[in-house]
């Protein structure tokens, strides 16, 4: 019997999740240009399964177009299925944008920030994630024994990004239990979400034929160190490409436009979170004194800001190298989602023409509140429902989200957060780690 290849085409919906169909390889290049069909409340299908209350219900119809510079192939040999996967944009059967589709409104914000303000983003994300076949040890934070424990992982993992066309940077072990990190280059627009959306799945698809997974949950348990994505950012010239984020003569090096779109991220951070942290037990990792952000703060050097200034290299040109990273998000959100919110935020501070923000000396947990007035700077919501209700209460950035597809997160995420509600954070944990 001969085989027949599939290829999915997919979407990462509001929960964070990759969803689609899947046909033949054959059918490829005639699906590259109709698509597959899509309904409406597939987007309110929760992480965990049960499906929020949506407003559309069994009504609907909507088509997943895929884009094919987003096309991953990875051979696993002639023992296993090929990992096969297109990402897509979801549009109405009029072929217009549907404006609850995660990716399609990224593209709306950096439409929005090029038109503007001339600017393209830069953007890679680092993911933390826990491999399961690696026995959990103390003192393994970063040793070479954690590198060697996970046997065949790293160089297999590494192998299928490289055949994906990512350009690779790092993979480490991490300080959590059974935590690694990998890291890739960046890349311009809306490519650094399908990059994200790769370096999951590949990660899923390499475990899985080893005999194992991988989870990207928020956390693995309440004691545990989280697994954070952090991105990092800057700002290019839209005609000529080049960065426009540093300025010497600055004390801290911010340029005018790269000091307002970060004084917009930081005033939006706290609204925000619903978005870029968005599971319940992505508030355990939000707290002081656990290398995650837990205040909108911008720091230098500071790996417990909401935004850090990232260290250069002298021997290289600054100019090049400056950016920035953001450091509220985790891998139960969407990476078009966390992305198109960050940059919201920030072309929210370039409209307003928000001035440069000033750096946090020190911990902002260990400042007077006088101090955090002055500064403009206050503690992240603590918990999902606390962070809904000011995203919902938000409306600096009503424009950029637009009033469907805000109602339709709040919407699912509401109800996500009612069903962990009348779990232990335990049980959640465990949800979690099975979901992601």
């Amino acid at each position: 019997m001969k085989k027949e290849e599939i290829v999915m085409l997919c979407t990462t919906d509001l929960g964070g999740q990759t969803r689609g169909k899947g046909f033949p390889a054959s059918d490829l290049a005639d699906r590259l240009k109709k698509g597959i069909g899509w309904t409406p409340t597939n987007s309110m299908i929760t992480a965990h399964g049960p499906i929020a209350p949506s407003p559309w219900g069994p009504f609907g119809d909507l088509v997943l177009i895929p884009d094919p510079d987003t096309r991953v192939r990875i051979d696993f040999g002639s023992d296993a299925a090929a990992e096969h996967f297109v990402m897509g944009d979801i549009l109405h059967l009029d072929g217009t944008p549907w404006p609850v589709c995660p990716r399609g409104f990224l593209k709306r914000v950096l439409a929005a920030i090029e038109e503007r303000h001339g600017l393209k983003v830069k953007a890679a994300f680092e993911h933390e994630f826990v491999y399961e076949a690696v026995e959990e040890k103390p003192n393994a934070s970063y040793a070479l024994d954690s590198f060697r424990r996970q046997g065949a992982f790293a160089e297999r993992y590494l192998g299928a990004l490289k055949e994906a066309g990512l350009s690779l940077d790092t993979f480490m072990p991490e300080y959590g239990p059974k935590q690694y990190e990998v890291t890739v280059g960046p890349a311009v627009g809306v490519a650094a979400a399908d990059q994200a959306v790769a370096v999951r799945e590949i990660a899923r698809a390499v475990a899985h034929d080893l005999g194992s997974r991988v989870s990207f949950t928020p956390i693995l348990r309440p004691d545990a160190v989280g697994n954070g994505v952090h991105v990092h950012f800057s700002l290019m010239d839209a005609a000529t490409g080049a960065p426009v984020n540093h300025d010497p003569s600055h004390a801290d090096g911010l340029s005018a436009r790269a000091g307002s779109f970060v004084a917009g991220m930081l005033a939006c951070l706290p609204a925000i979170t619903a978005v870029t942290a968005a599971a319940s037990i992505s508030y355990l990792r939000l707290t002081p004194n656990r290398w995650s952000a837990a205040y909108n703060n911008l720091g230098y050097r500071d790996r417990e800001a909401g935004v850090r200034i990232c260290p250069v290299f002298q021997t290289a040109d600054i100019t090049k190298q400056f950016h920035f990273e953001f450091r509220a998000a985790d891998a139960a959100a969407s990476p078009y989602l966390v992305l198109g919110a960050m940059l919201a935020a920030g072309l929210h501070g370039l409209d307003s023409g928000l001035p440069i923000p000033a750096v946090c000396e020190g911990a902002p947990q260990n400042l007077s509140p006088e101090r955090l007035r002055e500064l403009d700077i206050v503690r992240l919501p603590q918990s999902l429902g606390e962070a809904l209700d000011l995203f919902e209460a938000d409306t600096v950035l009503a424009e950029s989200f637009g009033a469907e597809l805000k109602k339709a997160y709040l919407a699912h995420k509401r109800f996500e957060a009612e069903m962990m509600d009348k779990l232990s954070v335990e049980e959640q944990c465990a949800r979690y780690a099975a979901a992601y």
